[in-house]
């Protein structure tokens, strides 16, 4: 299909063209090793020490703090292994949340397995931790916190000042997967006292296949990949220049345009939602007022969201039924079961996610067809029929 309504930038984000082009000479004529010593390998070690500074200035971290990864979940594991193995003399004992990315809900569900205690917190209707509650599950074996800065399913910005503040004050490492949230939300590692903190390139218009793991100064953390000394020897492996370019560049055009971006989106995601809840029956799952910009979900009461995921498919217009890496899954959404939906409720929603293509014009159209859809199945549904009456 050549034209089509893309709604899914949670899942992945479209390579911008400045990116690409910061790119193409490191896939090409720039090709030495970064590891080599002869002039050729030192251009590709000056770009990711380029691309270094860029990432940490996003965060306001310092560039020997910033590790690359292939990716969000290889930054979540390095974070997460990485700092208990280390620190594992202090206790055996990490505590997340329920709705955390499967990155880090499967992390930590091995390290069961290895004899550590996992505590899984509870969220609230919107998708919230309770700071009391974190409070009062930490003790002398607690090793570290991993919260997620914003989910990924619905949208939900975590109190991280407050988390963060409070593993400080306990002399706890806090890890936070901001996946979502970089290049989406200001973010400052040290203001949030945030002592390790995951992304992923292609959630804010960079290449696939590249991330990064900020770590802070002082922090001991072990090394997953055993091999050569790249990444200060935390990360073997000969480093993917282009990808890390374009981590680089991606992240300073986020940052350099976060506040008017984030605005625009913003008022493109509150006039889907309120199109949206126009249509007799429908919720919003997650906070309104502490939400990413660009994301939506909402439950059609009597609809399957799978249904109508296709069926806007088959008219170009793309959205998810939830966290891409779990789409395959027959199971109902692990996030929207913990905020309290019913196994149906959860099968009836549908997420959208906006990003800079998106304009009002495209809204309007994704919201009629919406409309037009829903009723063309509740028509045929006598279970809905029968609620309503």
């Amino acid at each position: 299909m050549d034209k089509f309504i893309y709604m899914d930038h949670a899942a992945t984000t479209p390579l911008k063209k400045e990116v690409l082009d910061e790119m193409y000479p490191y896939l090409t004529k720039i090709y030495a090793n970064p590891s080599s010593l002869y002039a050729p390998a030192r251009l590709s070690k000056a770009a990711i020490d380029n691309a270094r500074d860029k990432a940490a200035s996003a965060i306001n971290a310092s560039s020997r703090e910033i590790y690359f990864t292939s990716g969000g979940s290889e930054a979540d594991n390095l974070a997460i292994k990485g700092a208990v193995y280390a620190n594992c003399d202090r206790g055996n004992e990490i505590i997340t949340s329920a709705i955390e990315h499967p990155a880090v809900i499967n992390t930590c569900r091995g390290l069961e397995k290895e004899g550590f205690k996992i505590t899984y917190l509870p969220v609230d209707k919107n998708g919230f931790v309770s700071i009391q509650d974190l409070r009062e599950k930490i003790n002398y074996k607690t090793i570290l916190v991993s919260i997620m800065f914003a989910n990924n399913e619905i949208g939900t910005i975590q109190p991280i000042n407050e988390i963060g503040e409070l593993c400080r004050e306990k002399n706890i490492l806090f890890h936070t997967d901001a996946v979502q949230a970089a290049g989406a939300v200001p973010i400052d590692v040290k203001i949030l006292n945030i002592d390790l903190l995951s992304l992923s390139a292609h959630k804010f218009y960079g290449p696939k296949g590249i991330g990064a793991l900020y770590v802070r100064k002082g922090i001991k953390f072990k090394s997953l990949i055993d091999g050569g000394s790249q990444e200060r020897g935390k990360r073997a492996g000969t480093e993917n220049v282009a990808g890390i370019v374009g981590l680089g560049k991606a992240i300073e055009i986020a940052s350099d345009n976060m506040a008017e971006e984030s605005r625009r989106v913003s008022e493109l995601r509150d006039y889907l939602i309120n199109g949206l809840l126009s249509i007799d029956g429908t919720s919003l799952n997650g906070s309104l007022e502490k939400r990413l910009p660009s994301n939506v979900n909402v439950s059609f009461e009597g609809l399957e969201g799978e249904t109508l995921l296709v069926m806007l498919d088959n008219i170009g217009v793309c959205v998810s039924s939830g966290s891409a890496c779990s789409s395959l899954s027959l199971e109902p959404s692990h996030v929207l079961l913990s905020i309290g939906l019913s196994e149906k409720k959860c099968a009836s929603s549908v997420r959208l996610t906006l990003g800079e293509e998106n304009n009002k014009e495209q809204i309007a159209y994704v919201v009629d067809k919406v409309k037009d859809i829903v009723n063309r199945l509740r028509n045929i549904n006598s279970n809905w029929n029968s609620i309503r009456k």
